[in-house]
C-alpha cells in the first residue's frame, strides 16, 4: 500500500507538470490518437519531467500490483487527483475551495478504509483466453482514441480521458497476467505486448485530452477507466478478495475513494475568460 500511494503522489505531480507541458505544445494532427502532438510536447521541458516523475510511479505501481489486490490499487491511484489538486495548489498557487479539500478528505478516509480491508492479491494468473483478451483490449484502446477525435469539445475530451483511463486500467492487469518473468517466457505472453500498447495509447490519449479539452471530462473519465473495469477482473477472474468479514469495508472505502476522485475532477478546470 506503500507503493501503491507512492506511485499515486507520482503521477499526480507529473499530472501536473504533464498538463503544463502539453498546453505549451503547439497541436498536431487534430486525431484523438495524436501522436505529432506527443512528440511536440517532448520538446516541453515540463512534460519531460513527467515522464520521469511518471516512470518512478511505474515502478512503484508494479510493485503494489505483486502484492495487492488490483482494487486497491486502482483506487490509490485515483486518489493521484488528490495529490495533483493539493500540489497544483503549491506550484501554480490555485486556491482549493473547502469542498475541494472536503473530496480530498474523502479519498484520504476511503483509502484508509481500503487498506484495513484489503486482503493479499488474488493466486490466480489467468488463462490464454484473458492474455488474449487483455491485448485486443489494448488494441481497442487506439481505436477509441481515433473516433474520439472527431466528437465534439467536451465529449471528445471525456471520451479521450475515459479511452486512456482504459489504457491505464490494460496495464494494471496485464502486470498481473506476466507470471514467469524468464526473457521467451514474457516475450510469448500477450500480456507484455498488451502493457506496451495499452501503456502508449493511454499516453496518447491524455496528453490529447489534457490540450484540447475540459480537464473536468478528461481526468472523470479516466478515474472511471483505470479503475471500476480492472477491479473487477480481479475479483473475477484472478481471485483478489478482501480480509473475512470485511467486503462491506472494503466496498464502501472504495466506493469514498472514487466519489472524492470524481468530485476532484472538476478541480483545474479554467475559468471562463
Amino acid at each position: 500500500m506503500v507503493c501503491a500511494l507512492g506511485a499515486a503522489v507520482c503521477f499526480g505531480v507529473a499530472s501536473v507538470l504533464q498538463a503544463l507541458g502539453a498546453r505549451a505544445a503547439e497541436a498536431g494532427s487534430g486525431s484523438g490518437v495524436d501522436a505529432r502532438l506527443l512528440v511536440r510536447a517532448l520538446g516541453q521541458w515540463r512534460y519531460v519531467a513527467g515522464l520521469g516523475v511518471d516512470a518512478v510511479g511505474f515502478v512503484l505501481e508494479i510493485v503494489a500490483l505483486r502484492r495487492l489486490p488490483i482494487y486497491a490499487v486502482g483506487a490509490a491511484l485515483a486518489a493521484s487527483l488528490a495529490v495533483t489538486a493539493v500540489t497544483a495548489s503549491r506550484l501554480l498557487r490555485v486556491r482549493l475551495s473547502g469542498a475541494e479539500w472536503g473530496a480530498v478528505a474523502a479519498v484520504c478516509g476511503g483509502l484508509a478504509m481500503l487498506g484495513l480491508a484489503s486482503g493479499a492479491e488474488g493466486k490466480g494468473s489467468g488463462d490464454t483466453a484473458l492474455r488474449v483478451g487483455v491485448l485486443c483490449a489494448a488494441v481497442a484502446v487506439l481505436a477509441v482514441g481515433a473516433a474520439a477525435g472527431r466528437l465534439p469539445g467536451r465529449a471528445r475530451a471525456a471520451a479521450l480521458g475515459l479511452g486512456a483511463g482504459f489504457g491505464f486500467g490494460v496495464v494494471e492487469v496485464a502486470v498481473r497476467l506476466i507470471d514467469d518473468l524468464a526473457p521467451s517466457a514474457v516475450l510469448a505472453n500477450p500480456a507484455t505486448y498488451a502493457l506496451l500498447i495499452g501503456g502508449g495509447a493511454a499516453f496518447l490519449l491524455l496528453t490529447s485530452a489534457l490540450h484540447r479539452g475540459s480537464v473536468t471530462a478528461a481526468t472523470a473519465g479516466m478515474v472511471i477507466g483505470e479503475t471500476i473495469g480492472p477491479a473487477l477482473v480481479g475479483i473475477a477472474a484472478l481471485g483478489d478478495r478482501t480480509r473475512d468479514g470485511l467486503a462491506p469495508l472494503a466496498a464502501a472505502g472504495f466506493a469514498l475513494a472514487l466519489l472524492g476522485a470524481l468530485a476532484l475532477a472538476r478541480f483545474g478546470e479554467p475559468a471562463p475568460a
